[in-house]
């Protein structure tokens, strides 16, 4: 047997890699399972992504290797969206990268930035993935607390009690996954002036901050951000284009720059038609996100319903494609809560758990589940 490579034990798959894999199991032996664990969502793009993408199939270009910086149009899309919608000013030519999905641009953030030895600081909750890419490359996870009495936002004499000189990354998200805290510009600006502070390179990762969210705010807001900050987004959640795979990286141009020297050596470039399809994404009004969150409001009323039939407590505040919840006293594991409920009522949901231990005692729901779905969940009990 050929041997892998040692930075495989440092890593496990992804757990929702492992569970659906289970969950698909069940399903084959008939068992009605009703998925409200994973955060890919169900809804449609707008007819004008689709019918852009259809066009471009005809286009002379189109099956051709594209460029690994993406359409012009397409970074123009990006920028005219970051401008009209956060008012942040970025140049299209070199302070904005096209990324197939941003969860590639952790690779490539890390892969650019990081040395073995490295020391990157992680929310305790927080996306998996920012720990296993930190693992992979040979850096150091550093867990700073996010919790429920602080409104899951850092505790910076926390921070500063740490030792911090060999960070070199801390990864923030706001609306934050899994909890869905909004933030607000006086943290990104404390976040900032840290960053500042330490030398270190702050990125937020800002998928959500268009769902069930009235306000929606960039970490490139503050002044002077784009200094020692990126910005990773997405169209996945916001314009229901999972599947696609389309992200992007913001931030300076030098930074930028660093970030494209790995991602060019990685692949070569996304398919023409995607990128039509994203730049029509991106020109959609604001109806859209109203148009979705009738829908998604809905939804997360009916899942409060069902949580609280589970005795738990929402966090109410939260915002995005999540619900959080605070299981009843007494519960000793989540994961055990959540097994029992998949074998015993076939439905699935997310334990706290996997994003920290500071998600013990939480579970989290997907709003990416039609109502009456959700209505049978609460039926079930």
């Amino acid at each position: 047997m050929i041997t892998t490579a040692k930075r495989l034990d440092v890593v496990e798959e992804y757990y929702f890699s492992s569970k659906l894999r289970e969950v698909r199991q069940l399903q084959s032996e008939g068992k009605p399972i009703i998925n409200m664990g994973i955060g890919s969502p169900d809804l449609n793009p707008s007819k004008a992504v689709v019918e852009a993408v259809v066009s471009a199939m005809q286009d002379e270009n189109a099956h051709q290797y594209q460029s690994y910086q993406g359409l012009p149009e397409l970074r123009k899309g990006m920028a005219d969206f970051y401008q009209d919608n956060y008012g942040v000013a970025l140049n299209p030519v070199n302070e904005i990268l096209p990324l197939m999905g941003s969860k590639e641009g952790i690779m490539h953030i890390s892969l650019a930035f990081l040395n073995e030895g490295d020391h990157v600081l992680i929310p305790n909750p927080g996306y998996p993935t920012y720990t296993s890419v930190t693992n992979l490359v040979g850096a150091v996870p550093v867990y700073y607390d996010l919790k429920e009495d602080n409104n899951w936002e850092p505790d910076f004499e926390a921070l500063e009690k740490l030792d911090l000189s060999k960070v070199k990354i801390m990864w923030l998200g706001y609306p934050h996954m899994p909890t869905g805290a909004r933030g607000s510009l006086e943290l990104f600006e404390k976040l900032v002036a840290f960053a500042k502070r330490h030398n270190i390179l702050l990125i937020n990762d800002n998928p959500y901050s268009f769902v069930l969210n009235d306000k929606p705010m960039s970490l490139l807001q503050v002044e002077g951000a784009k200094d020692v900050a990126l910005e990773l987004n997405s169209l996945s959640k916001t314009f229901n284009m999972a599947g696609w795979r389309v992200g992007m990286v913001l931030g300076n141009a030098a930074t930028i720059d660093a970030v494209l020297k790995v991602k060019s050596n990685m692949d070569s470039g996304m398919f023409y038609g995607i990128q039509k399809g994203a730049v029509a994404a991106l020109n959609c009004d604001k109806s859209w996100f109203e148009e979705q969150n009738v829908i998604y409001r809905r939804r997360r009323e009916l899942t409060n319903k069902l949580a609280e039939k589970l005795g738990c407590k929402v966090y109410a505040e939260g915002v995005g494609l999540f619900v959080w919840a605070k299981l009843p006293e007494g519960i000793a594991s989540a994961e055990d809560f959540i097994d029992q409920i998949l074998y015993e009522k076939h439905i699935f949901i997310t334990p706290g758990t996997i994003f920290g231990s500071n998600g013990e005692g939480y579970i989290r729901f997907a709003l990416c589940v039609k109502e009456e779905k959700i209505q049978e969940a609460i039926e079930r009990f």
